[in-house]
């Protein structure tokens, strides 16, 4: 089997042309770095063509590309996307030899010792070439892991050794045992003290604006990689003045991650941006590792959240919706199906059957969906019939919705501290004499850039919100990024045309912050505070639903109800 010969060639005779052929089919043992009568054979031609000579060899021993190159350069061809392995490295090994007027060598050059690490060569060998064609001083490189320290990530995972010799025979090596030694020692390295059963990711940011605009959207993509949980080991930001229309970063620069994934044994990368369809397949054609996008990551931790079956249902309807334009067919060798008797012509690829099945999932999903609008429609007619008021919970994730709800009517809502910790939404009505009542809902937390798919999705359970008589806005007053959070939630309830429903600011969280810093926030937000864990600051805010509520009641009396309800509350 004859290796490939690419690089400079133009100029080469025949009789240059046909040397080039033998030498290709040449093969080294596997425990040779590289055959002596090879080596001395390609050492004279580099001398008489005046031109670098590289090879590639195979772990087999076989020529996998001979690479002509110029006097001073040699330019490796594309080698297409690197196979993730345990092994860590090419499986490949690169010998050049260089025609030098007194055939030694001084030093490596810088571009030389960058392919072996970029490209993660097995080794490198460079040979210098005398007049005469015979072999001089050579150098040989490899990398060398560094081990990691228990619990912490390395942040570098191998360095470079050089050795130089005066000649060829002085390397001692057997190449087999060295590079089988070298892949075992990468394979322990995968940083120490992680759980390699869960996945770990790369956080990715690209930006053209602000900086710090930048920063808080990967601190908001870090916190929610981690509520997906999933491990985050390192996050890359990047200034462009645009960002890369093909890969977003560029094409070195995924070269780059790809390599620092593998150093770090990781298996993931996260875009802090929603991705098209055709950056996705970009991205992923030149990796092997798993790509997903902002929004991914947030349908992943809705579909973790979702408990009841009309959550699931919508989970599952975003996600398809999100998935069928970036379908794609990864495999080039994939088959045609569907043939035989009715069949025949040229069928069915698998990713049109995917397609196909994907549609009809979706039609399916969205029958589904309607039937649960037609339910809750008649469930909130009853409600309107009894005039029963609803004051809808609102607010960022993790802002402490449920355990307003939680605290106002005590039930047990579950409560944890994670992003969309609540996706399923939950009513609980506060009962006072009388039979007079007040529905609470909780509802899904939004997010800066919440897929589109699952507000469409989530319509039939944001119709509760739809109907509601109050909104109660609920902001974390701890959080630095409270003034943006409100911007993004007044323009989600925007986009859904409830701009107009009466609308009450409540800062939660209060006993975290001392009283100058809660009257600051107070004066400048015209809003109301509590503290749902505590209980504080709840007769106020009863107090101000009860005026919101004064004209929702049909055919009751209002009268003091709310502050009846307080003291219930309160007991």
């Amino acid at each position: 089997m004859r290796g490939q010969i690419v690089g400079e060639t133009k100029e080469l005779r025949p009789s240059d042309w046909r040397a080039l052929e033998k030498l290709s089919l040449k093969r080294s043992r596997s425990e040779d770095l590289i055959d002596s009568d090879l080596l001395k054979s390609v050492s004279l031609l580099a001398a008489r063509l005046g031109q670098r000579i590289g090879l590639l060899l195979g772990r087999d021993g076989r020529v996998a590309h001979l690479v002509l190159g110029t006097k001073e350069r040699i330019y490796l061809p594309d080698l297409g996307r690197f196979r993730l392995s345990e092994a860590r490295l090419r499986r490949l090994r690169f010998v050049v030899l260089i025609p030098h007027a007194t055939g030694e060598i001084k030093a490596v050059d810088r571009d030389l010792i960058t392919d072996l690490e970029k490209l993660r060569f097995d080794a490198l060998l460079v040979v210098g070439v005398a007049p005469n064609g015979e072999s001089g001083a050579v150098f040989f490189a490899a990398l060398e892991p560094v081990p990691a320290v228990k619990g912490k990530v390395a942040k570098v995972t191998h360095v470079i050794r050089t050795h130089r010799y005066s000649a060829y025979a002085e390397l001692k090596l057997n190449f087999s045992e060295f590079v089988t030694e070298l892949e075992t020692q990468f394979s322990a390295i995968t940083p120490v003290g992680h759980d390699i059963s869960r996945d770990m990711a790369i956080l990715v940011g690209a930006y053209t604006g602000s900086a710090v605009d930048a920063q808080y959207s990967m601190a908001e993509l870090e916190e929610l990689t981690r509520s997906a949980g999933v491990e985050v080991v390192e996050s890359i930001m990047q200034r462009r003045r645009e960002l890369d229309p093909r890969t977003v970063i560029g094409k070195g620069k995924i070269e780059e991650l790809v390599l620092r994934s593998l150093d770090l044994g990781v298996n993931l990368i996260i875009f802090d941006r929603e991705l098209s369809p055709s950056q996705l397949r970009s991205i992923s054609n030149m990796t092997e590792l798993k790509i997903i996008d902002r929004s991914m990551l947030i349908l992943d931790i809705f579909a973790q959240r979702a408990k009841s079956s009309e959550g699931r249902v919508q989970v599952e309807l975003a996600q398809l919706k999100y998935v069928l334009p970036r379908l794609t067919e990864r495999d080039s060798g994939l088959s045609r199906l569907s043939g035989g008797i009715g069949g025949r012509g040229p069928g069915e690829t698998k990713l049109e059957i995917s397609r196909r099945r994907t549609k009809d999932r979706i039609a399916d999903l969205e029958k589904r969906i309607e039937k649960l609008h037609d339910q809750r429609s008649l469930r909130r007619e009853r409600r309107q019939e009894r005039g029963v008021p609803v004051v809808a919970i609102v607010g960022y994730t993790n802002a402490g919705k449920s355990t307003l709800l939680n605290s106002l009517t005590k039930s047990q809502v579950l409560v944890e501290q994670k992003m969309f910790a609540t996706l399923d939404p939950s009513s609980r009505r506060m009962r006072f004499p009388n039979d007079r009542e007040v529905l609470f809902v909780d509802t899904v937390g939004f997010i800066r850039e919440l897929p589109k798919e699952l507000l469409n999705a989530f319509r039939a359970t944001l119709e509760e919100v739809r109907e509601a008589d109050v909104i109660l806005h609920l902001v974390d007053a701890t959080n630095n990024e409270l003034r943006r959070q409100i911007e993004v939630v007044d323009q989600t309830l925007d986009s859904l045309n409830l701009g107009e429903k009466p609308r009450l600011l409540v800062l939660n969280k209060i006993d975290l912050l001392s009283d100058p810093e809660l009257g600051s926030l107070e004066n400048s937000l015209n809003s109301l505070a509590v503290s749902a864990a505590k209980r504080q600051g709840f007769e106020a805010l009863i107090l101000r639903v009860q005026e919101e509520l004064r004209d929702s009641f049909k055919g009751q009396d209002p009268g003091n109800f709310l502050v009846e309800a307080l003291e219930t509350t309160l007991e």
